[in-house]
């Protein structure tokens, strides 16, 4: 037990590094968490057991494991069609779209689905926030709706398709970790956070009452959403997730030579190769994360932690509620849900193993909970970025974040009262 306990000490190296020295200088983005994982890293490497060339091939296995390069070249490949879809206008188009399909008077509702819509098309909630809240502030200013209402209606629909959206990096990394395809995910989480989402829809209905549409907004093109809507359908339906983010890379270069959104074939490539470099943080995070986890195991750190979580537990429901309570610990000291589910993706797939959870609902539990307390955070890049952009105090907002509560009572519910039934076993 003690080498266990001690060979954990690198998650404290990087919980000190990352979340002490944030709240010491009041900004939790001043100590860059791909340096707090290399410390990290290091620092494993350092107290490992063995020759310094047997501790770096532990690491590097950890680190460059076919699971681990199967989720990289997803995230190339999210990053090449989120760019490109951008670049070519997708956004905007699928924003306009959004915005002209709502009825007026039910604004708040309207912008709740707005963001449930796009941020399930485009896969990121920081996304959807910096295309939906600068509309939210504007709607805010003609009406004299409150502005923290509308831009937290905003970040909470930006949430839902971060759950579950296809080419959410946090779908990508729990399924991933848990062995289960993305479909069979996405049908059990929608079990699990649609009806929080409606009774949301419904809340916002009655406190909308008197908020009007914009009444003006650009000419759609709804050619350019085809893209978004082609990946979500394709996913669906259980196309390989590879393939189908090829399809999303090739009918957006095509769209957009023809519709004018690329000057040319290297402009297309361009975009792609920007996407790319654009996820290259996320990659080596990826990396470093699993070599530090190896290196952890492989000093019986991991078994440790399983045996700590699990020695009060005496069934499912237990081994699901410490699932929740990791990944939510830990998303509280790395402010990134991203960050939290690879961190954690491990030890929950082994906790499941042990217990016999359906790596399913094990994977939709890791993102559920992880958005749940993202969403909730005043120092989370989603809160601050949409604070920054509607320029109110990100505590404002706080009170006024329905949706992350819902879809956390809802995940709580869905263990405590074995739902999905199909998923849940005794």
């Amino acid at each position: 037990m003690k080498n266990g306990l001690f060979s954990l000490s690198p998650l404290l190296v990087f919980v000190t590094l990352y979340l002490l020295t944030s709240i010491v200088c009041g900004d939790f983005y001043k100590v860059p968490i791909t340096v707090a994982f290399l410390a990290a890293s290091v620092y494993a490497v350092a107290i490992g057991k063995g020759p310094l060339r047997h501790r770096i091939d532990v690491f590097s296995r950890g680190a460059g494991t076919p699971q681990m390069m199967l989720m990289i070249w997803i995230f190339v490949l999210a990053g090449a069609f989120a760019h490109s879809a951008k670049m070519m206008g997708s956004i905007d188009a699928t924003v306009n779209l959004a915005l002209s399909l709502l009825p007026g008077q039910m604004m708040l509702a309207g912008l709740f689905l707005a963001a449930c819509f796009i941020s399930l098309s485009i896969g990121t909630s920081v996304g959807t926030i910096v295309a939906l809240t600068p509309i939210a502030a504007g709607v805010a200013a003609q009406t004299g709706a409150s502005v923290a209402v509308l831009v937290a209606a905003v970040v909470g629909g930006s949430f839902f398709g971060d759950n579950l959206s296809f080419i959410s990096d946090t779908t990508i990394i729990a399924t991933q970790t848990q062995g289960c395809k993305l479909s069979d995910k996405f049908r059990v989480n929608s079990f699990i956070v649609v009806p929080a989402a409606v009774v949301v829809l419904v809340l916002y209905l009655f406190m909308g009452q008197g908020i009007s549409s914009p009444s003006q907004l650009p000419a759609v093109e709804p050619v350019k959403v085809l893209p978004y809507l082609v990946v979500l359908v394709t996913a669906i339906f259980g196309l390989n997730v590879m393939a189908v983010l090829t399809l999303g890379i090739v009918l957006t270069g095509a769209i957009g030579l023809l519709t004018g959104g690329f000057a040319d074939a290297f402009a297309w490539m361009q975009s792609m190769g920007d996407g790319i470099v654009g996820m290259g943080e996320l990659i080596v995070i990826t990396m470093l994360a699993g070599g530090l986890l190896e290196t952890i195991k492989a000093g019986g750190g991991i078994d440790c932690i399983i045996r700590l979580l699990t020695r009060h537990i005496s069934g499912k429901r237990g081994a699901e509620l410490s699932i929740a309570a990791l990944v939510s610990i830990v998303n509280l000291c790395t402010a990134n849900n991203t960050v939290s589910i690879i961190t954690v993706g491990g030890i929950a797939h082994q906790i499941g193993e042990k217990y016999g959870l359906d790596p399913r609902k094990c994977a939709s539990l890791l993102d559920t909970f992880s958005c749940t307390v993202q969403g909730l955070i005043p120092y989370g890049a989603q809160v601050l970025m949409a604070a920054g952009l509607a320029a109110i105090n990100p505590i404002e907002i706080l009170p006024a974040l329905c949706y992350p509560v819902a879809i956390g009572i809802a995940a709580l519910l869905a263990i405590l009262l074995r739902y999905p039934r199909r998923y849940s076993g005794n």
